[in-house]
């Protein structure tokens, strides 16, 4: 049983030996969603090993494209026009990420965003582990109506100044991960570190980025496991997500292949977003998640003989966030 997740570890001689000995809480903003995109803006705040601040540091990054939504993040094109490469912040940014646990809200997008600008620059990302507080908050059992991370903050009290601006985001989660990890501490709790494999190629002609020659970048592999009842859902099915919109509740979502995050989790999120996980396809089939578009699972191949959106697990875990309630009769 673990104690009340706002309690903090009694002092620092209670603390796990096995915790990492300092962390990076990442945000980046981006164009869009797709493997294709590009990082427009990024904060770190490095915290120590028992989640204090150290410091901050946060750039734009001109994306050489369309910024994408600016609706969302603010960031227009001529914002953008003389702000750095992502080449010309590479060093600067991997100096600040270098021997820590990278700690992000949704963690696997952003360190896919991450992987695949260094791979593009010819260059690796020093992270070796990441850390997604929405898989923490599960560990601790937080009694959160939702994975937002508007809803995380607001458990701990910590004011949002400005959503989607990547400085203050990084704040705010930052600020609710000490409570979290602290809470994780004095409960003894595993963390659900999950280990970050680099892309060592890219080409933007191809969108896959699945495994790389000699087993380098990619996704881990997940192992067998028996499939488990879940309660029917309680929303009718709306159709087919269509690309650039929302997600809405009573949607049908099919998952193929290996995932980053752990399956169960991942499905457990779409569930509690209102959503029907559905272990086959067929043509009422939402939407399905897959990392490896080019696999020819049976999945893959009926989404393409039905016409069945695809996208892959970092824009799926993006989608969570801002599901649509299913329409009142």
């Amino acid at each position: 049983m673990l104690e009340d997740p706002t309690t903090t570890a009694s002092s620092p001689t209670a603390w796990p030996a096995a915790y990492p000995q300092g962390y990076a809480v990442v945000d980046v903003e981006t164009t869009g969603l797709a493997r294709d995109d590009r990082i427009i803006s990024a904060a770190v705040y490095r915290l120590d090993a028992l989640g204090e601040v150290e410091d901050h540091w946060y750039t734009l990054v001109n994306p050489e494209r369309d910024p994408g939504p600016v609706w969302i993040h603010g960031l227009t094109s001529e914002a953008l026009e003389g702000a750095p490469l992502f080449a010309d912040i590479a060093e600067e940014f991997a100096a600040r990420l270098d021997g820590r646990v990278l700690v992000a809200h949704n963690a696997v997008f952003d360190w896919q965003m991450i992987a695949r600008e260094y791979a593009r620059a010819e260059r690796r990302a020093p992270v070796r582990q990441r850390l997604c507080t929405i898989a923490l908050s599960k560990e601790l059992g937080l009694p959160l109506p939702n994975h937002k991370l508007a809803t995380l903050a607001a458990h701990f009290g910590v004011v949002q100044r400005r959503a989607h601006h990547a400085l203050d985001d990084a704040r705010v989660l930052a600020e609710a991960f000490r409570p979290s990890l602290r809470a994780a501490a004095a409960g003894m709790v595993r963390l659900p570190l999950q280990e970050c494999l680099p892309l060592t190629e890219w080409r933007d002609s191809t969108p896959r980025i699945g495994r790389q020659p000699g087993g380098a970048g990619g996704y881990r592999p997940t192992s067998w496991r028996p499939s488990r009842k879940r309660p029917a859902c309680p929303y009718p099915n709306p159709g087919r997500y269509v690309a650039g919109g929302r997600l809405k509740q009573g949607m049908r979502v099919a998952f193929s292949g290996d995932t980053s995050t752990e399956r169960d989790l991942l499905e457990d999120r779409a569930v509690d977003a209102g959503l029907h996980v559905s272990t086959s396809l067929s043509r009422l089939t939402s939407l399905l998640v897959t990392n490896d578009p080019d696999s020819g699972t049976s999945k893959v191949l009926k989404a393409r003989q039905y016409g069945t959106p695809v996208v892959d697990e970092a824009a799926f875990g993006q989608l969570l966030e801002d599901v649509e309630p299913a329409t009142q009769g």
